[in-house]
């Protein structure tokens, strides 16, 4: 028989994975997500989760929560009857009594091979890492951050200059198509769960600004991977002429200099190491640009320095 399940996710990265198991015939009877929040340009307009929208459309049932922690949010889920959750990318920490409100278990598609990168920025991490290789998991929750057994998983190459955006559409498409598998398995009776490594753990911490700043002290491909793995969003940047410039693309230049030193007309500019040349760029409050677009509006001349 079909799964009743609860679905408990908020950003883009976990639609894909809500309009499969809609479309796989399981009932969804109900949907958990951030509540709405502040957007446009005066913060005036409460604006619903990607995932919110989402269930709209298909009419499921919405719960926005601040906590599940007291004891109202535990006998709520319960009152459900669910016999699992499904959870991606949610945003509020599920405590032991929800977890065990299910009777199958609360299953989570997690961007990353864990044990590597358990957290919140799996993706961002993985690449501002370099890391050659990533995936898709369907883990059964526990208690710990990220360390109950893996049920699926589904390896993806990180290209040399892949971005996070492009990374997360990916994985996000790829994790659509794995869940469900996991769910006919449970329906089925027949889900395998193997425990994790217990050696080759790290964790993903969510990205701070403090950390978004370029270095152009570091190695060329070291400020390579931090400008792909914060693109688009929060954005690699550094300053020129008292502005502030978002990197959305690099790629290896050729020279050397000292670091933050504009080499050539291309915007190529002098690392600790090598150098790196900006692709595409974009300004505060504008729109993404190519570089050779950027520079015939702004005049940047050879051996000038970026802070």
């Amino acid at each position: 028989m079909p799964l009743r399940l609860v679905f408990m996710g908020t950003p883009d990265f976990a639609v894909p994975t809500l309009l499969e198991i809609v479309g796989s015939g399981h009932e969804v009877v109900a949907v958990y997500t951030r509540a709405p929040q502040p957007a446009g340009r005066r913060g005036l307009e409460l604006t619903p989760s990607p995932v919110a929208r989402e269930a709209g459309r298909f009419g499921l049932t919405i719960f926005t929560p601040k906590t599940l922690k007291d004891l109202d949010a535990v006998d709520l889920m319960r009152a459900h009857s669910a016999d699992a959750a499904v959870v991606v990318a949610y945003g509020l920490i599920l405590p032991k009594p929800i977890l065990d409100a299910f009777p199958l278990g609360c299953f989570n598609l997690h961007a990353s091979l864990l044990p590597r990168w358990r957290g919140a920025a799996p993706i961002h991490r993985a690449i501002m890492a370099g890391d050659r290789e990533t995936g898709v998991m369907v883990m059964k929750m526990d208690e710990g951050l990220d360390t109950g057994p893996i049920a699926l998983e589904l390896r993806v190459p990180i290209g040399p200059d892949a971005t996070t955006g492009a990374l997360h559409d990916e994985l996000a498409r790829r994790g659509a198509k794995l869940l469900p598998i996991a769910l006919g398995a449970l329906e089925r009776g027949s889900l395998t769960l193997t425990p994790q490594a217990a050696t080759g753990a790290t964790y993903a911490a969510k990205i701070d600004k403090s950390e978004t700043r370029i270095d152009w002290t570091q190695a060329w491909q070291e400020v390579h991977n931090h400008c792909r793995g914060l693109s688009p969003i929060p954005g690699a940047w550094f300053e020129l002429a008292g502005s502030r410039i978002k990197v959305l693309r690099t790629a290896k230049g050729d020279g050397e200099g000292r670091p933050g030193t504009v080499l050539d007309d291309r915007l190529t500019i002098a690392c600790g190491k090598g150098a790196v040349r900006i692709v595409e760029l974009q300004r505060a409050g504008g729109k993404p640009m190519a570089a050779e677009e950027f520079l015939r509006g702004t005049a940047v001349a050879p051996a000038s320095l970026v802070n």
